[in-house]
């Protein structure tokens, strides 16, 4: 892992993978990744409809976890997600941090919705340029 102290960071999660770009927002950029655990990527079908993913079950504070040891030296986070409310993994790693590290998530600048499956890395690279262009530091 690279050193991100005092670096800005380009996160992009889903509840499969996170990507953070630690080395800038340059064509080319390599991110680091983490991966959920294999029970997260599990689909489970229930008839009860009652039943409702909280986005805290088994393997899910340990993907996080992995993900604040990840950005844990950033001086600013770009977050960026796709889903709305139950299904935003971005929403659940947001409010994880607020709950448990809350100084990491006062570094969270903004949080973009986009459709991340549907984007390559270099697509996800140009909208975080073109985020630091409308916010200039």
């Amino acid at each position: 892992m690279p050193d991100i102290s005092e670096k800005f960071v380009v996160l992009t999660i889903t509840k499969n993978e996170t990507r953070v770009w630690a080395t800038g927002t340059a064509p080319g950029k390599i991110p680091t990744k983490v991966h959920a655990p294999t029970a997260l990527n599990a689909h489970h079908f229930h008839n009860d409809s009652k039943r409702r993913w909280s986005g805290d079950g088994p393997g899910v504070p340990r993907y996080y976890e992995e993900i604040v040891a990840a950005i844990g030296g950033a001086s600013e986070i770009l977050l960026i997600g796709h889903g709305h409310g139950k299904a935003s993994s971005m929403l659940h790693f947001n409010q994880y941090l607020e709950r448990k590290y809350p100084e990491l998530a006062k570094k969270i600048v903004d949080a973009l919705d986009t459709n991340l499956l549907a984007m390559s890395e270099p697509e996800v690279l140009a909208m975080a340029r073109g985020w630091f262009e409308d916010h200039p530091r």
